[in-house]
């Protein structure tokens, strides 16, 4: 974990209003950091519940002229058959799962976890969700779409998430990552997990960001896979 993320600074928190029994970690956008996403957050925080929003680390980025930009792997293209990083990808999402594995060091159980993203964030929660053995309440995918996905389902054989909840939304104008991507993810989820528990919504005229309803949807699905404790 540390050779890989000295460049990456420590991630942004909104700490929970009183003792955190479940927690978030959410992954910004290519380009991006993690505090944007913690004051989103922090606006419709849940008192037991910590935010956790990491920084990528900072890498040259071949669609954007190897220019270096905080990114969690490498993009080489944005059409559905641009060739991926695949080791990139593989790196990052061990990162992540070990990141997972601090927070149930402190004492906060996996599946009392959601993991989320937006974009290529997104991507990578989707995707880390589906290859890891910890037992995860959710995840919350906006915006994105899912990596290396011709190594699915084989990828997921011994996923613990067979039955986790996913929220996705998309934009229905966004120009970055097109709506058909997010669609057609969902759909290839449905074959991955109990596709009685992915909820997809769209958002209408909304562009490659986010909005005030999209965070009301994602407070009220935070809220269901992370309720509170009764002894809290």
């Amino acid at each position: 974990m540390c050779g890989n993320n000295m460049s990456a600074p420590l991630p942004a928190i909104v700490p929970a209003a009183r003792k955190a029994t479940a927690a978030v970690i959410f992954l910004h956008g290519l380009g991006d950091t993690g505090h944007g996403w913690a004051e989103a957050f922090a606006g419709i925080r849940i008192p037991h519940v910590k935010y956790i929003c990491p920084h990528a680390p900072t890498m040259p980025v071949s669609l954007n002229m190897r220019m270096s930009m905080p990114s969690w792997f490498d993009i080489y293209g944005l059409s559905p058959d641009s060739d991926e990083d695949e080791t990139g990808i593989k790196r990052a999402s061990e990162n992540i799962k070990a990141l997972i594995d601090q927070e149930v060091k402190n004492g906060i159980p996996s599946h009392r976890i959601i993991l989320g993203g937006f974009s290529q964030g997104g991507a990578l929660s989707l995707y880390t969700a589906l290859t890891t053995q910890q037992k995860l309440a959710g995840v919350v995918a906006l915006s994105c779409w899912l990596p290396l996905r011709n190594s699915f389902p084989q990828a997921a054989a011994n996923s613990a998430n067979k039955d986790m909840h996913v929220l996705q939304c998309h934009g229905d104008a966004d120009p970055l990552v097109p709506f058909i991507f997010g669609s057609q993810t969902a759909e290839k989820m449905k074959g991955l997990i109990n596709p009685a528990n992915i909820t997809f919504k769209s958002y209408r005229g909304l562009p490659h960001s986010a909005c005030p309803e999209e965070m009301v949807d994602i407070k009220r699905f935070i809220e269901k896979q992370l309720p509170a404790i009764s002894d809290e």
